[in-house]
């Protein structure tokens, strides 16, 4: 069974991206980028972060950040996980 955030991550990404691809086609663990991934590339990393941005409200605020947080499907929902709990214990 999908992890409902995990679909609405994979929506966002093609939406956002314009991507010639299903969103159930992502998997969870691909990485996003580079040859053995989905294929995004350094250009698509600022509509990406606008769009997590948008959709979930999280905030990326460094390259290091983006760089762990943009690896895959399922680290970005660790990441919006992690940042609703930040939220809801304030």
């Amino acid at each position: 069974m999908t992890d409902p955030l995990n679909s609405e991550i994979k929506q966002a990404i093609v939406r956002c991206l314009r991507l010639p691809t299903a969103p159930e086609e992502i998997g969870d663990i691909a990485p996003l980028f580079g040859p053995d991934g989905i294929g995004l590339d350094s250009i698509d990393v600022l509509e990406l972060v606008l769009e997590l941005e948008r959709s979930f409200g999280v905030r990326i605020t460094n390259q290091e950040t983006g760089m762990q947080v943009l690896q895959s499907v399922d680290t970005i929902a660790g990441f919006i996980r992690s940042n609703r709990a930040g939220q809801s214990e304030s």
